[in-house]
C-alpha cells in the first residue's frame, strides 16, 4: 500500500483544484510533484494554454519539467494540485489507473475548509472522476463536461471531468490543450 508522497499544492486564493488519481511509481518521476512524468502530457497542456508553447515548462536537455516554472504558474492562475486518491494499492507493476485499487480517497472536506475560494475541481481522467464522484455524491460527467455540486459549506462547485493527459489515452495533445482550455474559459 502506498499513501500519497505529497500534499495538495494549494496557492493563495485557489479557484481551481486539478486532481488526478495518483502519481506514478517514484521510478518514473522527474520531479516530486504532480505529473512528475515526462512522457504524461498533463505540463504541456498547460504550457499550451497558458504560455503559448508545449515545452514552456520543461527543460529539454534535462528531461525533466521545470518546478519552478510550473509553481509560478499555477500561483499566477489561482490553480490548486491535488489527488484523487490518499491511499492506493497497485495491483500491477506499472502506473495505469485500470490497475490501481483506492483504498482511502483524499480528505476532500479538509482542502474546501482551508480554500475557501475555490469554486471548480477538474478531474484528468476516469478513474479520478468516478472517485470524485462518489467523494461527492454526484454523477461523474462525460469527458470534456462538467456537473453542479453544493459543497457541505454551501458553496456551490461546478466538477469538469477532462481526459486522460497520459499519452496511452488516443487524443492530440492539441485537443486534450482545447478541452482543458474551456474549464479556464468558462469559470
Amino acid at each position: 500500500m502506498e499513501t500519497h508522497p505529497w500534499p495538495p499544492y494549494v496557492p493563495e486564493g485557489a479557484k481551481v483544484l486539478i486532481m488526478g488519481t495518483f502519481p506514478p511509481q517514484r521510478k518514473r518521476w522527474s520531479m516530486d510533484f504532480f505529473y512528475p512524468n515526462p512522457s504524461n502530457d498533463f505540463w504541456r497542456v498547460m504550457g499550451l494554454i497558458f504560455r503559448g508553447d508545449k515545452d514552456a515548462l520543461y527543460l529539454p536537455k534535462e528531461r525533466k519539467f521545470d518546478l519552478e516554472k510550473i509553481k509560478v504558474l499555477l500561483d499566477e492562475q489561482g490553480i490548486a494540485m491535488g489527488d484523487t486518491g490518499y491511499r492506493i494499492r497497485r495491483l500491477a507493476g506499472n502506473a495505469s489507473d485500470k490497475f490501481l485499487e483506492i483504498v482511502e480517497p483524499v480528505h476532500l472536506d479538509e482542502i474546501l475548509a482551508k480554500v475557501p475560494t475555490l469554486r471548480v475541481l477538474v478531474t484528468t481522467g476516469e478513474k479520478a472522476a468516478t472517485q470524485l464522484a462518489e467523494i461527492t455524491g454526484t454523477v461523474a460527467p462525460k469527458t470534456g463536461e462538467w456537473t453542479e455540486w453544493r459543497a457541505p459549506d454551501g458553496r456551490e462547485m461546478r466538477i469538469w471531468r477532462m481526459p486522460s493527459t497520459s499519452r496511452a489515452y488516443p487524443l492530440a495533445l492539441e485537443k486534450k490543450a482545447e478541452a482543458y482550455r474551456r474549464v479556464f474559459t468558462k469559470e
